[in-house]
C-alpha cells in the first residue's frame, strides 16, 4: 500500500458512497487510477466490504454499555463462546490491561439491561466485571 491507497481508504471510511469522480478530484489522480486502486484493495482483502453507520438514537436498543470482564485463569475461550450466545452482547473485544474482554451490551430498557448483565455475570469463568452505561456518542 502506498500513500494514495491510505488516503483513498481514509476517504472511503469517512464516506463509502463517495463517487469515483469525487475521489479522483480529492486525490488528484485519474478516475481510472481510483478504480484500479479500489479493485486491487478489494482483491487483496484490504477492503472487505462496504457498510452503513446508523446513529445510536435510531436503533431500537436504547441502553448501551461497555462491560469490562476479568476472566479466571485460562477460561477466555469458553467465556467468549458463552458471550457469543448471549443476545444482549453486541460486540466483543479481547484486550490487555485490567480487563481481558470488553463487551458492548445493548437492551431496549433498563429492566432488560439488568437481565442481560445478570446473565453475563453468571457465566462460568468470569471473575469480575465493571459496567459503564453509554450516555451519549460524539463521533460516528
Amino acid at each position: 500500500m502506498n500513500d494514495t491507497d491510505r488516503q483513498l481508504l481514509a476517504l472511503l471510511r469517512d464516506n463509502a458512497r463517495m463517487s469515483v469522480t469525487e475521489l479522483s478530484k480529492v486525490l488528484r489522480v485519474s478516475r481510472a487510477t481510483v478504480q484500479n486502486r479500489i479493485g486491487k484493495l478489494e482483491e487483496a482483502g484490504i477492503i472487505g466490504g462496504y457498510t452503513i453507520r446508523v446513529k445510536p438514537e435510531a436503533e431500537a436498543h436504547r441502553i448501551r454499555a461497555w462491560t469490562g470482564i476479568a476472566v479466571e485463569g485460562n477460561k477466555a475461550s469458553a467465556v467468549i463462546q458463552a458471550l457469543r450466545g448471549e443476545i444482549g452482547v453486541h460486540t466483543l473485544h479481547s484486550t490487555n490491561g485490567r480487563w481481558d474482554i470488553v463487551a458492548e451490551l445493548r437492551a431496549d430498557n433498563l429492566e432488560l439491561f439488568d437481565r442481560v448483565l445478570a446473565r453475563v455475570r453468571r457465566i462460568d469463568g468470569i471473575a469480575n466485571t465493571e459496567t459503564s452505561i453509554l450516555l451519549s456518542t460524539h463521533k460516528l
